[in-house]
């Protein structure tokens, strides 16, 4: 028997153990956990927003949800146990769940907890919502655009929603004006050489900022109408199109910058050192998963580049041979890579987050004991497991 075998059948009473005389479980002592992010790749969490910004006349004037309770809730991009994938009439790896804490100032109480689509949802939206007809809610069908997403980054979501007519308040998707600034700097870089094919060289410079905002804001006016007809697309296909585009231009520029952040994870893997004693099957099992978890990182984040690959093939092909077919493909296909391309973004976003903030920030002084440290390795393992079994097996 393997050493994560082992650990996995011995875990549930390692677990009892290190909580005698708590009362918390461990559920609920992540949920606590998460009271101290707003939002991250994998996590909006709309009770930590309220609790700062309950008075500021956007919070109120647009919510996110209308229910009251729903808008105080924590959304998650969850990776299904095996137990749990039952609860859908399809295949499915990741899920979002929608947890409504029984109080925003105290999440170690704990909270209901949904899964959009899973069987029950419905129900427990007429039950929550007090309705008859689910699917015509608002509230349902944003829960279910959300659902639709790879991942939460609050670029994404708010550029999803309102494409569907949604526009919750700005302080709900709150980026920071540095990564929107980095994030427009690295879009001109890109559009600047499309600029010189669709526009002519005599638009650069200003006009290619102006262009690479509006891409990123999804103002597709008739400033853009020759990118479109460069592109031979119907205007229904190009809205499509340039959102694709725009959450690959997104995922490349956040690849850039988790190539920095996975190193980091992969060194401290092999040089975090726990407090207290050590169970045999729990050092086995450290010693068996950190290599793994490094090899899984790295392999994934070459997914990621190889990926982007196709992107800036197609790119290439208009850019410097003048032939728009690869990239209007692209385009035209690009939704599905763009899924699969935020999935893995989104599950090494979440490693990166936490790592800096439970192992790097000033709330890692306190070191963790070898049981929890091997927890979060064993729900990292969990995560990159649904990219894929490794090479070997």
């Amino acid at each position: 028997m393997t050493a994560v075998a082992t650990y996995q059948q011995t875990r549930g009473a390692f677990q009892a153990r290190s909580d005698k005389g708590k009362p918390a479980t461990r559920d609920v002592r992540n949920l606590a956990n998460l009271g101290d992010t707003a939002s991250t790749s994998r996590v909006l969490n709309l009770a930590a927003i309220g609790l700062v910004m309950s008075n500021e006349k956007d919070y109120i004037a647009r919510p996110f949800f209308r229910d009251k309770q729903l808008n105080r809730a924590i959304l998650i991009k969850h990776t299904l146990r095996a137990n749990e994938r039952d609860l859908f009439s399809r295949t499915r790896r990741t899920a979002t769940k929608v947890i409504m804490p029984f109080d925003a100032t105290d999440l170690r109480l704990g909270g209901r907890s949904v899964m959009v689509n899973q069987v029950g949802f419905e129900a427990f939206c007429r039950t929550q919502f007090g309705i008859g007809d689910v699917n015509s809610h608002i509230d349902v069908q944003i829960l279910r655009l959300l659902d639709a997403l790879p991942s939460l980054d609050p670029f994404l979501v708010r550029e999803h929603l309102s494409r569907h007519g949604f526009k919750p308040g700005t302080c709900y998707l709150n980026i920071s004006a540095n990564d929107i600034q980095r994030m427009i700097g690295f879009a001109n870089a890109e559009i600047e050489q499309l600029v010189r094919t669709a526009f002519g060289n005599a638009m650069v410079g200003g006009a290619s900022i102006k262009l690479a905002g509006k891409i990123l804001s999804n103002e597709l006016d008739q400033e853009l109408s020759p990118l479109r007809m460069t592109l031979r697309m119907s205007e229904e296909e190009f809205s499509e199109g340039i959102f694709s585009w725009r959450g690959f231009l997104y995922f490349k520029w956040r690849h850039e910058e988790l190539q920095n952040e996975m190193r980091r994870v992969i060194q401290g893997l092999g040089s975090y050192q726990p407090v207290g004693a050590v169970d045999d099957q729990v050092r086995d099992y450290l010693r068996e998963v950190r290599p793994r978890l490094g090899q899984r990182i790295a392999k994934a984040v070459n997914e990621v580049a190889r990926t982007i690959g196709i992107y800036d093939r197609a790119y290439h092909a208009l850019t410097q041979g003048q032939n728009p077919g690869p990239f209007r493909q692209f385009l035209l296909q690009g939704p599905k890579l763009f899924f699969e391309l935020g999935e893995t973004i989104g599950i090494l976003g979440h490693i990166a987050s936490f790592w800096s903030y439970r192992m790097t920030s000033s709330f890692a002084t306190h070191r963790l004991t070898a049981l929890e440290y091997a927890d979060v390795l064993m729900d990292f393992d969990d995560s990159l497991m649904i990219l894929g079994p490794d090479d070997e097996d």
